[in-house]
C-alpha cells in the first residue's frame, strides 16, 4: 500500500478528551474516530489491527474444537424474560421496541439467545459435547463511557459457550477454553493473568478473569510475580488430554480482582519481594455456571437412561476491540504505538527520504515489489513530506520494521533498517535489508 493512495489521518495534537495512552495514541495514529460517547468508527489503519486479531482469536477458537456460527446484534426480549435477565439485567441493557410493539433488546450477551439454538435442535447426549461461539458487536450502556475503545459502549466481542451432559465435562470445556485462552493472548504479545473473579450478571460459580497488568487499568489487581515468567503450554499439549495439571500450574499462585481479593491469605501466601498490587486490563472472562439456563429454559437432553436433563453450560468471552487498546497500553514508549508482528497492520514502513530522485524511487519500487513477493505486507511514504515528519508518523503508527531510502544512501548501495521495538538502526544492502525483515 501506497501512503499517498492510504487514508491515514494523523493528528499531530492530543485530542483533549483522550485520558489515556491507547485512547491517544489511536486517535493521534489515524485508527479510530468518535461517533457519539462511546462508540467509534474504525478507520483503515485500526481496521486492519482488528481483523488480524479477531483472526487469532478464531484459529485458536477452531482448534480448540469451537465451532462459529453467527447470531444477530438484536434479540427478542422473551427470551430474556425466561431467563429471568430482562428486569435484573440493569440500564446498561438497551432495550427498544419495533413498529409491531415488541420489545427487543441490543444484545449486551448472548447465553438466552444461543440457548433458544441449542434447545431447538439437540435433544440427545450422544450430540455432546458441543461449543459454539461468534464474533460479533455487543452494545452496553456504559453510565460513563471513557478510556476510548477500552471502556465504550460498542465493542467486538468473541463469545463462545459450551454444552455438556454433566459437570465432570463441563468441566473439561471450562479448561479446554482456559488453555485456548493463554495460547490466544501469547500469539497477540500478552502477558494476561488468570485471577479469580466474580460472575456478574452472567452467573456461575466458577469464573477467571484474564488480566494484563497495566497501570491505567480499569480494576485493581493482586497477584505473585511468578505469573511474569509463566508461558502458554506449547503444541505437545493437546485439547483431548487431561488439563487439569494445566490449570493447576496457572492457578497456583495468588491471583485475584479486588472483587476477591484477601488482603490477609495474599500476605501469607506470597512473600514481600513477589508481591504484585496493580492495576489491570480485562481481556477476557470466562464462567461455568452448570444449568443457570438450560434448566430455566428448558433446554434438555435425553441422557443414556433414557431420562432428560438440562445441559451444564459454560461462557467464555474475549473482548476483540478491546485487546487493540490492551495491546497498545502494554507497548508503546513516548513516539508512539509497539505493535507486536502477529498483530501490525503492516509488516514494513518502507521510507522514500527524496521523492522524484530516480535512483531513490527505483530503489523504493525495488524493495516494495519484492518484499511483496515475499509475503510482506508494506505501507510505503511516497508522500512529499520532510524526513522529521516521515520518521514521527512512521514510530507513531509503530510498524515493526522501517526501510529508510536516501539518495546518499542508494548512491552507496545501501539503505537504513530500523526495528521499532528496540531502535535500533543498521546500514544494509537492498538484498540485505529485505533478508532482515523477512527474517531469512
Amino acid at each position: 500500500m501506497r501512503m499517498s493512495k492510504f487514508f491515514l489521518p494523523v493528528l499531530k495534537d492530543t485530542p483533549a478528551e483522550a485520558q489515556i495512552v491507547s485512547h491517544r495514541l489511536m486517535l493521534r495514529a489515524g485508527m479510530i474516530r468518535q461517533s457519539s460517547a462511546g462508540i467509534y468508527s474504525w478507520l483503515p489503519l485500526g481496521h486492519r489491527v482488528l481483523k488480524k486479531i479477531e483472526q487469532i482469536v478464531r484459529e485458536e477458537q477452531n482448534a480448540a474444537g469451537a465451532q462459529e456460527l453467527l447470531m444477530p446484534t438484536i434479540q427478542p426480549a422473551d427470551l430474556w424474560r425466561e431467563s429471568g435477565r430482562y428486569d435484573d439485567y440493569g440500564q446498561e441493557m438497551l432495550r427498544i421496541t419495533d413498529r409491531h410493539d415488541r420489545d427487543m433488546l441490543f444484545g449486551p450477551t448472548n447465553e438466552e439467545l444461543i440457548t433458544d439454538i441449542f434447545r431447538g435442535s439437540v435433544r440427545s447426549y450422544r450430540q455432546l459435547p458441543l461449543n459454539l461461539y461468534h464474533i460479533q458487536w455487543k452494545f452496553r450502556d456504559e453510565v460513563r463511557p471513557r478510556f476510548g475503545i477500552m471502556r465504550g459502549r460498542e465493542f467486538l466481542m468473541k463469545d463462545a459457550y459450551s454444552f455438556d451432559l454433566n459437570a465432570e465435562a463441563a468441566r473439561h470445556a471450562y479448561n479446554k477454553m482456559f488453555l485456548a485462552y493463554l495460547r490466544t493472548y501469547e500469539r497477540l504479545g500478552l502477558k494476561a493473568i488468570p485471577m479469580q473473579a466474580d460472575t456478574g450478571p452472567i452467573g456461575g460459580d466458577m469464573s477467571h478473569e484474564f488480566i494484563t497488568l497495566a497501570d491505567t487499568g480499569e480494576s485493581e489487581v493482586y497477584c505473585h510475580a511468578d505469573y511474569l515468567d509463566f508461558g502458554a503450554p506449547d503444541a505437545a499439549v493437546s485439547y483431548d488430554d487431561d488439563l487439569s495439571s494445566v490449570i493447576e500450574h496457572w492457578t497456583s499462585r495468588y491471583a485475584a480482582t479486588d472483587e476477591k481479593h484477601d488482603p490477609a491469605r495474599f500476605e501469607a501466601e506470597v512473600p514481600e519481594d513477589c508481591r504484585i498490587a496493580t492495576r489491570g486490563i480485562e481481556v477476557g472472562h470466562i464462567f461455568y455456571f452448570g444449568d443457570k439456563y438450560t434448566k430455566s429454559m428448558g433446554a434438555t437432553v435425553m441422557n443414556a437412561e433414557g431420562v432428560e436433563v438440562p445441559v451444564e453450560m459454560g461462557c467464555y468471552g474475549i473482548g476483540v476491540s478491546r485487546l487493540v487498546g490492551a495491546i497498545i497500553e502494554a507497548s508503546h514508549d513516548d513516539d508512539g504505538i509497539i505493535w507486536p508482528a502477529s498483530v501490525a497492520p503492516f509488516d514494513v514502513g518502507l521510507i522514500n527520504l527524496k521523492v522524484g530522485d530516480d535512483a531513490c524511487n527505483g530503489a523504493v519500487a525495488d524493495i516494495y515489489e519484492k518484499l511483496g513477493k515475499a509475503g510482506v505486507d508494506v505501507l510505503a511514504d511516497d508522500t512529499d513530506g520532510r524526513a522529521g515528519g516521515k520518521f514521527a508518523t512512521m514510530d507513531l503508527i509503530g510498524l515493526p520494521w522501517q526501510i529508510i531510502v536516501g539518495p546518499r544512501g542508494v548512491k552507496s548501495g545501501v539503505v537504513e533498517i530500523k526495528e521499532r521495538r528496540t531502535g535500533e538502526r543498521q546500514e544494509l544492502s537492498l538484498d540485505a535489508a529485505i533478508a532482515a525483515v523477512t527474517g531469512r
